[in-house]
């Protein structure tokens, strides 16, 4: 298409959409890029980089480091943006009223109000509004990956199975710590964009060899999901990383860097942070809930508030158990006063997993939904204990699966990547890498 006409057909979509005040404003703001019928702007460019930079501690007046912190963040809004398209064409939306418990939630989790929650983000010069809708995408892009590729996602009883001897016969490391840098490849990469990419991750290589921060570097470089966290995937189960990954590793002391390891998705270079021995131990729960589900009687507004009102009742002295005999619909619970016993992890669900993982002993949740209805959950206790044949093949199921969606995940997002229109209107924006794309 021509480039003058897209252009046009874009700031006319604009136009429709938000009236003739929307195409002033583009017009005196400017267009970074274009990615299928919609626009990047300057303007949205430069807020979102400032607020990775005060994040990251980077200082506009370092030109190199600002530059390739801008490259980076481009890059996440233009796959953000062509998930958000994906999004939108399906359907999937988040309304004002479900994004708010998800900020009350993330308040209460750092022990805040929402008020308060609000005067630490303008505190730390971010505007509040563009949190709140950056919040609104992200829970938006999550649910788009959930449908697309993670629900699609099975483990078999055979992986379970073999997983099982492994770890039983895995008397090595177990769990690593690792940065990771992502030299990417397109999806029908010709020969002559493999040998690009394989010469670039050797040229990091020798720079971190010879003591380039590896962080900075992935900042700077990487086209993983991670690169604006410095690369960092925390802690990981072996089985949760790529076998190659995972052959590399066994190798590796702490802080050694790997040679280029390729892949479908192209080159990856990862650091050994830190390791754990494998000591077959696991952390078990004791835990407490109330469920309560909806219908057409009690909508979810209606749920939520009536564990709001049970939970300050407990808090003043009720008794948790008598409640939940009293109110939760857990048949299997119920009678036991919400007492789910000593569970190993990965044995609920995974809203339900992620809650509890954030509760000291004693601890009350704030409300939170799963697909069974909406919980309160109470930590009584915790204890660590060998683990058995059940809790190993529950840990395999979560810890394949995740493993398996990482992979397709990153598949995914260079697949839609490579298929939409990506225009780069503004000159400076243009690097070697993004040039042949035009």
């Amino acid at each position: 298409m021509n480039k003058f006409v897209f252009i046009l057909t874009a700031l006319l979509t604009l136009l429709a959409v938000n009236s003739q005040h929307a195409y002033a404003a583009v017009q005196l703001d400017g267009i970074a890029v274009v990615v299928n019928e919609e626009v990047i702007t300057l303007r949205e460019l430069e807020y979102r980089v400032n607020d990775f930079a005060k994040q990251l501690r980077i200082s506009p007046t370092s030109s190199s480091d600002f530059a390739a912190l801008k490259k980076q963040v481009l890059e996440h809004m233009i796959q953000n943006r062509i998930q958000l398209q994906q999004a939108a064409k399906i359907g999937i939306t988040i309304d004002d009223v479900s994004l708010n418990r998800v900020l009350v939630a993330l308040a209460e989790s750092n022990k805040l109000s929402l008020d308060q929650l609000r005067d630490r983000i303008q505190a730390e010069g971010m505007d509040f509004t563009r949190f709140r809708e950056q919040s609104r995408e992200d829970l938006i892009i999550k649910q788009l990956q959930k449908r697309l590729v993670s629900d699609k996602i099975t483990v078999s009883e055979q992986e379970i199975k073999q997983f099982v001897i492994n770890r039983q016969q895995d008397s090595e490391n177990s769990r690593y710590h690792v940065n990771h840098i992502l030299i990417a490849t397109p999806q029908t990469a010709r020969p002559e964009d493999i040998k690009k990419a394989k010469n670039k991750a050797d040229k990091i290589y020798q720079s971190l060899i010879a003591g380039q921060n590896f962080q900075d570097t992935a900042v700077k470089e990487s086209d993983g999901r991670n690169a604006l966290q410095g690369g960092d995937l925390g802690w990981r189960e072996a089985s949760e990383l790529p076998e190659s990954f995972v052959e590399a590793l066994r190798d590796m002391k702490t802080g050694d860097v790997s040679k280029p390891i390729r892949s479908a998705s192209g080159f990856h270079i990862i650091k050994l942070v830190e390791s754990s021995s494998s000591n077959k131990m696991v952390e078990q729960t004791h835990a407490r809930h109330i469920l309560i589900r909806t219908s057409p009687e009690l909508d979810d507004d209606g749920a939520r508030e009536l564990l709001i009102e049970l939970k300050r009742r407990i808090e003043k002295g009720a008794d948790f158990a008598s409640l939940a005999t009293e109110y939760s619909q857990d048949p299997g619970s119920k009678q036991n006063g919400g007492d789910l016993g000593w569970a190993d992890p990965g044995a609920f669900v995974e809203a339900f997993e992620e809650t509890m993982a954030t509760l000291q002993p004693g601890e009350i949740s704030s409300p939170f939904q799963s697909q069974f209805g909406w919980h309160l959950m109470q930590v009584l206790e915790r204890r660590q204990q060998n683990q058995t044949s059940a809790s190993l093949e529950a840990q395999a199921r979560k810890q394949i699966r995740k493993r398996k969606i990482d992979e397709e995940l990153r598949l995914w997002l260079r697949r839609i990547r490579d298929e939409a229109f990506i225009e780069y209107i503004d000159p400076s924006l243009i690097t070697p890498d993004n040039q042949q794309g035009e």
